[in-house]
């Protein structure tokens, strides 16, 4: 990219800006149809196998797909662009949720495990779409940029489970397998992730960008940035890590205040209020990692989740202490997200961005995956205060590590 210094012409700002806007809307949309999802999954795995111990599947498949596609989606936007890769994430997603209604259709547990996976490529889409809003962006604007794309998953968040109630009525009056309907808002939002996409990514942001990066190595006055291995590998430890530390503790929540005779609807308010923690500080930190730094910003984030473990443990048996300990991981998780996804595109040279981006998805979705098997166990033995307590193991290391997060001075 330019020196990020010099003033940005009109043409760049304005392609800027159109990828914001697009991308912000496609998370909404891929919120919404990933929201139902997750609302649903479990449930129709459940109702298909008979068997409650079972309905964790779905969530594990997503995830999973989540991670093995996350990098042949970045090494495709590698080759061909941001638009081609989002669009057959979204694409693939779109298959996955038809086949997930065949599948409950004609109760084929070995049908809707695939299928669930598949849904896990727009996830992957959507986790790349942070990435694909840093492509124009300069070092003073892309922690904001990135925050924006992040927050607006918020709304698709908040969406998605609230359209449940009226899929079940229009799948009902449509003749689809019962629990199915809400796949029609899904389906409609694929659909239109795919067209926006499509026609709103031109041009494509990766490959202006380095159309943009080969004037720069052309240019004599002006040096590009310089790769910074050691930082780009701290960022992906402190995605991983606070994405872990997060999906241990937010996944044994529910069961700790079951056991402990919490009614559904306030797990349900608690897990609301944690995502909207994830997200909808996201552009505090964004601005907060533009103005201080993103490793600063980093540690701001796992100071948070220092506070969030330790209140659960403390309170493990309030239900009040355990929600704010939920909305505190929420936020911690957000700070770290945001500046160390900055921090990774930062520390890459352009050529090696996508690949290290795919990567550091797939690395945060196995750790998360890694993190709610692994949390289960722990739980079973030491209790909900000692996971918490277990889980700033996780924290420590990013910390003492965060020296290695310093980037290269330009030449």
């Amino acid at each position: 990219m330019p020196d990020p210094s010099a003033p940005a012409s009109h043409s760049l700002v304005s392609a800027r800006r159109r990828t914001l806007a697009v991308l912000s809307f496609g998370q909404v949309l891929g919120g919404v149809a990933f929201g139902a999802t997750i609302s649903l999954g479990a449930v129709i795995t459940a109702e298909v196998t008979g068997d409650d111990g079972l309905s964790g599947l779905a969530t594990a498949a997503v995830t999973l797909g989540a991670a093995v596609l996350a990098m042949p989606l970045a090494a495709l936007a590698r080759r061909s662009g941001r638009r081609t890769a989002l669009t057959l994430g979204m694409s693939l997603a779109l298959v996955g949720v038809v086949l997930v209604v065949v599948g409950t259709g004609i109760r084929s547990l070995p049908l809707l495990l695939p299928a669930f996976a598949l849904i896990g490529a727009g996830q992957a889409a959507n986790l790349q779409s942070r990435f694909a809003a840093t492509d124009l962006a300069t070092d003073r604007t892309r922690g904001r940029d990135l925050s924006t794309v992040v927050w607006a998953t918020t709304i698709g968040a908040v969406l998605g489970p609230n359209l449940v109630g009226p899929g079940e009525a229009l799948g009902s009056a449509l003749g689809m397998p019962e629990l199915t309907g809400p796949y029609v808002f899904t389906v409609v939002a694929q659909l239109a992730g795919i067209v926006l996409y499509l026609v709103g990514l031109r041009p494509d942001p990766l490959t202006l960008a380095r159309r943009l990066q080969a004037d720069v190595a052309g240019s004599a006055s002006v040096s590009p940035a310089r790769d910074t291995p050691a930082a780009a590998r701290y960022a992906m430890l402190a995605i991983a890590g606070a994405h872990g530390v997060m999906v241990a503790v937010m996944a044994m929540t529910p069961i700790h205040l079951t056991h402990h005779g919490v009614e559904l609807s306030i797990i349900g308010l608690t897990i609301s209020l944690h995502i909207a923690g994830m997200y909808a500080l996201a552009p505090v930190f964004g601005l907060l990692a533009d103005r201080i730094g993103r490793v600063a910003t980093i540690l701001v984030g796992q100071a948070l989740l220092v506070c969030a473990l330790v209140v659960a443990a403390a309170a493990a048996h309030s239900t009040t202490g355990v929600t704010v300990a939920l909305v505190l991981l929420g936020v911690g998780w957000s700070a770290s997200t945001v500046a160390g996804s900055a921090l990774l595109t930062e520390a890459s040279a352009v050529g090696l961005r996508t690949a290290r981006q795919g990567r550091s998805d797939a690395v945060m979705n196995l750790v998360g995956a890694s993190g709610a098997v692994g949390a289960g166990v722990v739980l079973s033995a030491i209790g909900f205060d000692g996971l918490a307590l277990s889980a700033l193991a996780i924290v420590t290391v990013v910390v003492v590590l965060s020296p290695f997060g310093r980037l290269r001075a330009r030449p």
